[in-house]
């Protein structure tokens, strides 16, 4: 059976079983909970039955210091609205080969870095859940990342719904501007594409845009080069990496580069930069994130001033 047709199938089983849920759980509500306030119900429960499920009903408890809403409560999302954090950031990475030393969850290591600095660094933003499973080649017969293991691709189509689902998820809760940001290249035209068609559909109204001017390894390369890291193209070591993104995921979590294994081993350089000083791998990495938050925050503030997606910016040299 080709894809598509398991595919079908799987719609149509679902939707079925959708239904079959749904008017379960309507007989139930009927027959054992309380009524339902469509106006007054929120956080998961009726608000007749606790008043903590009631639409103001007060935090108990203080508010977090994060930026991710996954780490929020619907109580300290409601509150941070309220307080003029309005900006959502979607951001896309992936799950890919990239050598010996790195993670295939590389990208996601980089976002989950950036996006709380440009979340922070803008002071009304909160950043969705980084969507880290996105187009790393067809899938049967296998193409490009796809061919290595531990990759894990998904349609180009599918990747867009998912894009177009989240923004529309925030929109409904009342988030005004919505950021899509990728850190691999083969999530850039999906992104870009959502963001102009949202952008039409919705009229502005949130405002919706791709920051390409996010991903610029290029120009992150350039800046870190009066820091200390020119790399020496005669040591190039050829692979799906290099230090400023090394040193991006670092930040994170060491062991996703291998720190202390490839120390041990005495592999800890890459493209003839060390990475086994932990104190400058800090300064560094800091100086990393720095300058692609502020990048960044640039360009979503000349976004916003745009009402959309800026046109492309010119690449110059491939990115990893």
């Amino acid at each position: 059976m080709t894809i598509a047709r398991v595919l079908a199938a799987l719609l149509l089983g679902a939707a079925a079983a959708g239904a079959q849920v749904q008017g379960q759980a309507q007989s139930q509500g009927q027959r054992q909970g309380p009524p339902r306030d469509p106006e007054r119900d929120r956080g998961g429960g009726t608000c007749s039955a606790n008043a903590y499920n009631c639409i103001d009903a007060k935090n108990p408890l203080p508010a977090p210091n994060t930026v991710w809403l996954e780490e929020m409560t619907w109580m300290d999302v409601r509150d941070a609205l309220a307080a003029g954090k309005t900006t959502a950031i979607i951001t896309t990475g992936g799950m890919e080969p990239n050598g010996p030393w790195l993670v295939t969850g590389k990208h996601n290591y980089v976002l989950q870095a950036n996006c709380e600095a440009i979340a922070r660094k803008l002071g009304n933003a909160l950043c969705a859940p980084i969507v880290k499973y996105v187009p790393e080649g067809r899938i049967d017969p296998p193409t490009s990342h796809m061919v290595s293991p531990g990759t894990i691709s998904m349609r180009e189509e599918t990747f867009r719904a998912v894009l177009t689902d989240i923004a529309a998820s925030l929109k409904t809760h009342g988030f005004k501007t919505i950021i899509y940001i990728g850190d691999s290249g083969g999530n850039q035209a999906g992104q870009r594409y959502v963001a102009d068609s949202l952008t039409k559909v919705w009229n502005g109204n949130p405002i919706i845009a791709h920051v390409q001017e996010y991903y610029d390894y290029a120009g992150a390369g350039r800046y870190m080069e009066e820091h200390g890291i020119k790399e020496d193209t005669t040591l190039a070591d050829r692979m799906h990496d290099d230090p400023i993104i090394t040193l991006n995921m670092y930040m994170t979590d060491p062991n996703s580069v291998r720190y202390e294994a490839r120390v041990k081993a005495k592999k800890a350089t890459i493209n003839g930069i060390s990475i086994a000083d932990k104190k400058k791998n800090q300064e560094l990495g800091k100086a990393i994130v720095e300058f692609r938050a502020a990048s960044t925050v640039e360009a979503i503030n000349k976004a916003i001033a745009n009402k959309g997606t800026l046109p492309a910016p010119q690449r110059q040299r491939p990115q990893p």
